[in-house]
């Protein structure tokens, strides 16, 4: 079941815009999520099994909780689109969150967020979306200005071969923004959101033993009420953002879409400042001027038909 419009047709500039708004509240609760996380580490080590289980677990009670009509679990079985768009991110996922324990978080999110280009790529191929000029030096600035934000080429870094896990949820990324925009022809918002919840969770109860060990992955620390309100907070942001994400690349090209994505990590930086007594220096400052200029080549153009 896709999504019926209430009322009438909005305008082209007002999907537009609507779809932008989504995509920046989408990068602010990714953000959210990210210094939740960080807060988390001050409890215990962080245990990407828990993480990611607890990730799928919540954004299933959202659905539950507030799709449960819209939600065709169904589908998620006759729907081979579906399927890959649950497989591929719930695979990217762990893929991301390994390569943050293992390369450092600047590293893992510099070239996770690559997948701005790979998703340009890949829709233009997909789509015929056009890449224009601007939306593509846009990336350009925004993809430079995570590097100087993330001080992503400072001096050490992890075993090369998690660098491929970075790669491999980058270009999970991407093909799961072009999944999302094909599915919202047929499918709802709640259906493509709990695809990934699924799968995902089923794919956490394989890989949490097989990468941490049965005894690591099942048998973590006990935690105190504070940690698992961390917990549930960080998965209630992720299902919240994932959820205006998936919403939002109804009216948005792919390109623009992951584009907006890039504020994820100004808002993490921003959040560091205010929460964590961080300084940004002049290179922070540059960065996030670029990751501003460059996401505004998205959110200002003026669309088609307007």
């Amino acid at each position: 079941m896709s999504e019926p419009s209430a009322g009438p047709s909005p305008s082209p500039r007002a999907r537009h815009l609507g779809g932008v708004a989504l995509m920046v509240v989408s990068a602010l609760g990714f953000a959210a999520n990210a210094l939740l996380i960080r807060e988390l580490g001050r409890f215990l080590t962080v245990n990407v099994w828990l993480l990611t289980s607890a990730r799928f677990l919540v954004g299933l009670g959202v659905l539950a909780a507030c799709f449960r009509r819209q939600f065709e679990a169904g589908h998620l079985l006759r729907n081979r689109k579906l399927v890959e768009r649950g497989v591929v991110g719930g695979l990217g996922v762990w893929c991301y969150y390994e390569a943050i324990v293992h390369v450092g978080a600047a590293r893992s999110t510099f070239i996770n967020n690559t997948y701005v280009f790979w998703a340009a790529l890949m829709a233009a191929w997909a789509f015929r979306e056009r890449l224009r000029p601007v939306t593509v030096a846009g990336a350009i600035g925004a993809v430079a200005g995570v590097a100087l934000l993330t001080n992503a080429f400072s001096a050490g870094g992890g075993p090369e071969p998690y660098y491929g896990f970075a790669l491999l949820s980058a270009l999970g990324s991407a093909y799961v923004a072009i999944a999302i925009r094909q599915l919202h022809a047929t499918e709802h918002t709640a259906t493509i959101f709990g695809a990934q919840c699924v799968y995902g969770l089923a794919l956490s109860c394989v890989f949490g033993p097989l990468l941490a060990g049965p005894s690591a992955a099942f048998h973590s620390p006990p935690l105190s009420p504070a940690a698992w309100g961390l917990v549930l907070l960080s998965g209630l942001c992720v299902a919240g953002a994932q959820l205006a994400q998936t919403r939002a690349y109804r009216d948005l090209p792919v390109a623009e879409g992951s584009l907006l994505q890039m504020l994820s990590p100004l808002g993490t930086a921003a959040g560091g400042l205010v929460f964590f007594g961080e300084r940004l220096g002049a290179r922070g400052l540059a960065g996030a001027a670029l990751i501003l200029a460059g996401t505004a080549s998205a959110a200002l153009r003026r669309p088609a038909g307007t």
